[in-house]
């Protein structure tokens, strides 16, 4: 089946929404195999561009799988589709699996692989300064966030940079220990799998 997914991000400039593709594709490949069907990714910049997008695909070509993909930018509560955490209208012919999160932000991810994170910075990378919650996904956007700019202002690489620095990192964190400790991630997975699957 043709998978489509529609992820908040890249922002507005042509080379950044090609980086941002080419790490979602890569991370995808990782988690998937590379004997999979990947999904087609397209990076939307804005959030609500991302659903836009995905509203009108869903609407105009029901033979793709599209899935929406967007940052919660907070906790998520237990028992709720993504749907419902959004406040968005779900379209007519879209399921509930078709709205994913990431919780709460993309950078959660990176908390899980701590380690490429301090091999992709070096020397004067401390870890010490991020968020020491066990699930990334409990952590506080904010809390992502700066700790992330405090582990690396010393670093050669500099004070992290959203399109300098976050798609290089995604490309290069293992999506099994992300898998492991953000269940948000797992689902997104594992759907993506369940439709990659099916002939």
């Amino acid at each position: 089946m043709n998978v489509q997914v529609f992820v908040e991000g890249g922002g507005d400039q042509k080379r950044t929404r090609i980086a941002c593709r080419k790490a979602f594709a890569t991370f995808f490949e990782k988690a998937l195999g590379s004997d999979t069907s990947m999904p087609r990714i397209s990076a939307c910049g804005s959030r609500d561009k991302a659903y836009r997008d995905f509203c009108r695909k869903t609407e105009q070509e029901r033979e793709t799988f599209s899935v929406l993909l967007v940052d919660s930018e907070g906790p998520v509560a237990g028992g709720i589709s993504a749907w419902n955490h959004l406040g968005w209208q779900r379209p007519a012919n879209a399921m509930d699996h078709q709205a994913h999160l990431m919780v709460q932000c993309m950078e959660s991810w990176f908390l899980a692989d701590r380690q490429t994170l301090a091999t992709y910075y070096g020397a004067e990378f401390r870890d010490a300064a991020l968020p020491g919650h066990p699930n990334p996904e409990d952590s506080p956007k904010r809390d992502v966030m700066g700790g992330l700019s405090r582990a690396t202002v010393a670093t050669q690489k500099g004070e992290y940079h959203k399109t300098r620095h976050a798609f290089e990192i995604l490309e290069r964190i293992d999506p099994a220990l992300v898998r492991a400790r953000c269940p948000h991630v797992d689902a997104l997975l594992s759907t993506l799998a369940a439709r990659l699957s099916v002939s």
